[in-house]
């Protein structure tokens, strides 16, 4: 088989061998990385491809290879920056303990939304328990508990922007709209 039919013949199966790929390592930039340096291995071996080989068969195990090399890749990556990997805990804030650059109108408009949104937030951003303890504790199933948590943070930011406007839209951190005075 000459070297233009092969290329051509694996090109016309991209999909095919993407597929592949995206099954073994669920994320499509990294199945895509994964696929074009299969390509240019391929390439670069073309000459090792008997004639009595199916070129599917001999890509399909390049394929194999390259998915294998990538999770040893990642591993030794892990195991060697591991060790650099600083351990920090993020600050707990209650209305006592928050630095004063924190927007004082969260708490009061924390009681302005749903209950079940309230009892999210509480528990899982302010006591930090554990999406999954939540879920548990609630009777849902993570998924659900991290749709909850998303929409209570949204229907939160969004008062939070009606009532404070352009400083909590970036971010209340430097809180500006000295809102603390006006009635909640």
């Amino acid at each position: 088989m000459d070297m233009s039919t092969l290329i051509a013949n694996l090109i016309s199966q991209r999909d095919r061998f993407f597929a592949f790929v995206k099954r073994r390592v669920q994320d499509d930039g990294t199945a895509e990385d994964i696929l074009q340096a299969a390509y240019a291995k391929a390439i670069s071996r073309a000459e090792t491809l008997s004639s009595s080989d199916s070129a599917e068969a001999w890509f399909f195990r390049i394929l194999r290879n390259s998915v294998i090399d990538h999770y040893r890749h990642r591993a030794f990556e892990r195991r060697a920056f591991e060790p650099l990997t600083p351990v920090t805990v993020p600050p707990s804030f209650t209305p006592e303990t928050a630095p004063a650059n924190i927007c004082p109108c969260l708490s009061g408009l924390l009681q302005n939304i749903p209950p079940s949104y309230q009892e999210i937030l509480n528990q899982v951003d302010l006591d930090e328990m554990p999406l999954e303890a939540f879920a548990r504790q609630a009777g849902i199933t993570t998924g659900n508990a991290a749709v909850r948590v998303h929409r209570a943070r949204r229907s939160l930011k969004k008062k939070l922007v009606s009532r404070c406007g352009h400083c909590a839209r970036n971010g209340c951190l430097d809180c500006t709209c000295r809102s603390a005075s006006k009635t909640l």
